[in-house]
């Protein structure tokens, strides 16, 4: 392991910090952080599909 990536995990670790703390901020019931995580799962799986029937 390089010293760049033992930099490059340090960073990760911090952005998920950063990132935790801002879900937190917003303080969502679990109910409700369930339901947009699927919503944004959907999306993203949806799209994943139109491209692959673009691209056939």
């Amino acid at each position: 392991m390089t010293d760049f990536d033992t930099l490059r995990i340090v960073s990760l670790i911090g952005w998920l910090a950063v990132a935790t703390a801002a879900y937190a901020s917003f303080r969502l019931d679990l109910k409700k952080s369930l339901r947009m995580a699927l919503v944004w799962i959907a999306i993203f799986v949806g799209v994943a599909f139109v491209f692959s029937l673009i691209g056939r």
